[in-house]
């Protein structure tokens, strides 16, 4: 299990996320394997070890709380990208 106060542990990232969706976020992050866990004082708390790990918990969050059409829109954006 994830404790934060573990040494062993990298960065901890402590995320704002409302409390009905928290569970839901961290249940995902543990999915795509990136210890977290959510704090009795109502706080989500991930270890970020990398920048993929930093996305993978942008992409989570945003996945959960950004609304039908913000996605759209960005889902739109990444159709655009040219790849070199």
């Amino acid at each position: 299990m994830f404790t934060p106060s573990d040494p062993s542990f990298g960065f901890v990232q402590v995320i704002s996320v409302p409390r009905s969706e928290r569970w839901l976020i961290c249940y995902r992050l543990q999915e795509l394997m990136i210890p977290c866990c959510c704090r009795a004082d109502g706080s989500l708390w991930a270890e970020v070890n990398n920048s993929i790990t930093a996305l993978l918990i942008h992409s989570t969050v945003k996945q959960f709380l950004a609304s039908r059409q913000e996605l759209v829109d960005w889902l739109e954006r990444c159709w655009q990208q040219e790849i070199p």
